[in-house]
């Protein structure tokens, strides 16, 4: 009887160190369908090995390539050396800039840039008047220029919607790195802006922001304004391919929690809205 009773209490052990179905993941998870990066301007005053541990330690697959760290004169070899070393660390610089052209001789040393490190598109901010010009060497060159968004700040290109005024037509090439933080800040609806003009949108920055105005100013994911529940839900109702990458501007003396606070936190919201 002893011997019985041993058994059952072993059974029942076992069966209760058997997670139940409700426990368990089934399939993917939810962020696996979104490519998640993370903006090189986040840690802007870090040298890029410390950069690439930092997005190694949050499993982080992607990021935007500054020119401090690879500089606008950068020769093929080095390029490619440093590529090798974001290899080595599991993570792809996927795209290059802001990159700031504010003559035609900028523009054609940011697409010579470009085209030796292999790029298919860039983050670009020309002047106004350049624009005819880019979309030329859009043309010429066949790498496509993401006009990155910078909202009610002053600077150019404040929303999406400057950049469709002056280039008309998103088959040319030139469109939008979408700033999300900055599109609140200017009162802009994303998710409205994400399903009616998805085809201007070639990279997207996103963040949390303190208020929806221009005194806004960037916040941990989950803390601010923002509900990214719908802006998830229309990313996915359009098919979007491209990386989504976290911008951290607050504290960029140690952005490193704020950052991982706010990755973990689009991983949840990726997970859990369908």
């Amino acid at each position: 009887m002893k011997r019985i009773h041993t058994l059952l209490c072993a059974a029942a052990l076992l069966l209760a160190a058997v997670p139940s179905k409700a426990q368990l993941i089934e399939g993917r998870h939810g962020s696996d369908d979104i490519k998640i990066g993370v903006a090189g301007y986040s840690y802007r005053k870090f040298d890029i090995d410390q950069t690439l541990s930092f997005l190694q330690s949050m499993g982080v697959k992607y990021f935007s390539v500054k020119d401090w760290w690879l500089p606008l004169d950068s020769s093929k070899e080095e390029m490619d050396a440093f590529k090798a070393k974001c290899a080595s660390y599991g993570v792809e610089g996927y795209i290059l800039g802001p990159i700031y052209m504010r003559s035609k001789e900028d523009v054609d040393r940011t697409f010579a840039y470009a085209q030796r490190y292999g790029s298919k598109v860039f983050i670009g901010v020309p002047n106004y008047e350049l624009i005819d010009y880019v979309i030329a060497k859009v043309a010429e060159t066949g790498i496509k220029v993401a006009i990155h968004t910078h909202g009610p700040d002053g600077a150019a290109f404040p929303s999406i919607y400057k950049i469709m005024e002056l280039v008309k037509d998103p088959s040319l090439g030139v469109g939008c790195c979408l700033d999300m933080g900055h599109s609140v800040r200017s009162g802009e609806d994303i998710a409205k802006i994400v399903k009616k003009y998805h085809k201007w949108i070639y990279d997207i920055h996103i963040k949390d922001e303190t208020a929806p105005s221009k005194e806004g100013k960037t916040w941990e994911m989950g803390r601010g304004v923002i509900d990214f529940r719908p802006i998830v839900k229309a990313l996915r109702k359009v098919g979007y391919k491209g990386v989504v990458s976290v911008e951290f501007e607050k504290n960029g003396n140690n952005p490193h929690p704020g950052v991982a606070e706010s990755i973990g936190y689009l991983r949840g919201i990726l997970d859990g809205t369908k």
